[in-house]
């Protein structure tokens, strides 16, 4: 069994997650339960799914949650947009965000291959 804290993508999502969080808590309460919610669900399913795989049988099932990690990546990058472009979340937010969620969903994709190659 891995370690999930000891993977910088999972560190570095994670750290995201804490930020969008951050980032959210300024947005209208009506959405609440609505984009600022999806925003942190699928921020937060990208760790969670991470973590998850780390404590699976081996490196294809790994992989899997790596994966769905990244569906979540994406997921969180059109929220992030989408909140955006709404005007609910700022440019510089915005721009910062959607570069780490891009730097996460560039390495998953590294790991997901070093794992299919060793396998």
């Amino acid at each position: 069994m891995k370690d999930f804290r000891k993977l910088k993508v999972w560190e570095k999502s994670h750290r995201l997650t804490l930020a969008v969080y951050k980032a959210t808590a300024t947005c209208p309460r009506e959405e609440l339960y609505g984009l600022t919610s999806q925003i942190r669900r699928s921020c937060a399913s990208i760790p969670a799914n991470i973590a998850e795989g780390c404590c699976r049988g081996g490196d294809a099932e790994f992989a899997r949650f790596l994966q769905i990690a990244m569906g979540s990546a994406s997921e969180c990058e059109y929220h992030l947009l989408l909140a955006h472009d709404l005007g609910y979340l700022g440019d510089s937010d915005h721009m910062q965000l959607s570069k780490e969620v891009t730097e996460i969903k560039q390495m998953l994709a590294s790991l997901i291959q070093r794992l299919k190659a060793d396998s």
